[in-house]
């Protein structure tokens, strides 16, 4: 029933969430990555009124890793945690260029290699830039995947896992993108919105304090 529940729940975004574009302004791997690291407990919004003056400033790998890092606290201030985002994505910028030529790898193993990626971060990059499949696991997803009991896991990897059994290869990336979206517009933490939902007919949490988990 999972299985059918998954096709049918994927049937029903395609045709509500047609083309799912990742919110994160980008015109690289290298930006997506950044942008990435940066939008931890931070909205996209604020993310992409950051990068613009990040990466004119820096622009590749190189230059970002040689900055110092005061100026790039300064610059990626706004995003929260900014020491921290900034000493990652320093950290990531040098590995790019000491390991892969500055070039942004494409395999899972060497993506999770990178300071600041997990396997999150690397299903983005391997579907958004690749066209490789790979499930995006957020709190968006995993909360989605939870009310539709395609999973009863809490941790990210393991609600990957789970996907990964219940959807074709193919559907990975674009299926995982649109479950992100619907949590995060229509599928909401506090007060999900079950009375506009277009999944509501195959939701067992519909209308129910279930929703809330």
């Amino acid at each position: 029933m999972s299985k059918k529940r998954a096709s049918q729940v994927l049937k029903c975004l395609q045709v509500s969430i047609p083309q799912p574009k990742v919110e994160l302004n980008h015109s690289s791997p290298f930006e997506l990555v950044i942008a990435t690291i940066l939008s931890a407990q931070c909205t996209d919004e604020r993310v992409n009124q950051v990068t613009p003056r990040l990466f004119q400033r820096w622009a590749d790998p190189a230059a970002l890793a040689q900055a110092l890092p005061e100026e790039v606290e300064e610059v990626v201030r706004p995003t929260g945690f900014y020491r921290n985002k900034a000493r990652s994505i320093q950290a990531c910028s040098r590995h790019l260029v000491e390991r892969f030529g500055s070039v942004v790898p494409q395999t899972m193993e060497e993506l999770t290699s990178l300071p600041g990626v997990g396997r999150k971060t690397a299903n983005l990059i391997l579907g958004e830039c690749f066209n490789k499949p790979g499930i995006i696991v957020d709190t968006h997803v995993g909360r989605v995947a939870r009310r539709l009991q395609l999973t009863d896991k809490q941790d990210a990897e393991e609600v990957e896992m789970d996907l990964q059994k219940l959807l074709a290869k193919k559907d990975w990336s674009l299926g995982s993108s649109r479950m992100l979206l619907h949590g995060r517009y229509v599928c909401l933490a506090k007060k999900p919105r079950c009375a506009e939902c277009c999944l509501a007919n195959l939701c067992p949490s519909a209308f129910t304090p279930s929703s809330l988990l």
